[in-house]
């Protein structure tokens, strides 16, 4: 047999095995390719299930769109994973890099990792929502947005303040609009001859005359101190948190008019420095 003869009963070997292993391999492509369909279907499904789940509870849409592409995408890895150990390879190694890629990004993100549990908490169980005034991490503002690392306020002068929400999730939060209400606090002063009577219903007929000014709780005005200047007011009216600085405001000024109007002395030192004439 020469060398010609002898490369092809080789090729025909080689062919002959090729054809046993793709007739034993047949099978399990066509079941793996079958469970891959139906796992596509599958997890089509249950994203549509979760989008509707979602959405009845009223989670808020920014979650809602993180939560379906997580829940989505880790499924398509797992079925992919899946899929090539039907096909034979070993996916121990797949795994083992998956698990050592998520943990050093995990160690490199962890302030971000936080930041996103956070959100993901805030967006979850709402202790505040976009346009609610809060007070956080030192911070005044109106929520403008609620992002999945960050809050977004507006503070009382027009500033933008972009917030980690990994500190406001495990910090204190005060929120002004959660009631529907909330209480304006104003000191008033008074000289110690006033009338106080007189300055209370001064005083409260302003706020009862004010548009923005709530009738339920009603404003009050009492002595909150008494110091060398005169005797202390604290002035409460009660408005919608919205209204907050237009009552803070106006009943200020109104209220210094209506009293100087009305006659009622302001505060005025009580001290008196007496000194001696040298002969």
């Amino acid at each position: 047999m020469n060398e010609v003869e002898t490369q092809l009963t080789q090729a025909e070997s080689w062919a002959l095995r090729f054809k046993e292993q793709l007739i034993d391999f047949a099978p399990k492509l066509v079941v793996a390719l079958l469970v891959l369909w139906i796992g596509s279907l599958l997890i089509k499904g249950l994203a549509r299930l979760l989008g509707k789940v979602l959405l009845a509870r009223g989670v808020e849409p920014t979650l809602q769109r993180f939560l379906h592409s997580l829940v989505t995408v880790s499924l398509r890895v797992l079925l992919l994973i899946t899929f090539i150990g039907m096909l034979g390879v070993q996916t121990t190694s797949f795994i083992a890099i998956i698990g050592a890629a998520g943990l050093a990004i995990g160690l490199a993100l962890q302030g971000t990792l936080a930041n996103f549990a956070g959100g993901t908490l805030i967006l979850l169980f709402k202790p505040y929502k976009v346009g609610d005034l809060i007070e956080t991490q030192g911070v005044l503002g109106n929520v403008k947005e609620i992002q999945i690392f960050t809050t977004v306020l507006i503070t009382p002068d027009n500033k933008t303040a972009i917030l980690p929400n990994g500190p406001i999730a495990n910090g204190n939060i005060v929120n002004y609009t959660k009631e529907g209400l909330i209480r304006v606090d104003l000191t008033f002063g008074l000289n110690y001859a006033a009338s106080l009577p007189k300055a209370r219903e001064v005083l409260v007929g302003v706020m009862s005359a004010h548009p923005k000014v709530l009738k339920d709780p009603a404003p009050s005005v009492n002595i909150v101190q008494l110091n060398l200047e005169g005797v202390q007011l604290a002035v409460r009216p009660y408005a919608a948190p919205e209204d907050y600085w237009t009552v803070y405001f106006e009943v200020y000024e109104q209220g210094l008019w209506a009293l100087q109007a009305a006659g009622v002395a302001g505060p005025q030192p009580s001290m008196r420095v007496i000194t001696e004439a040298k002969a």
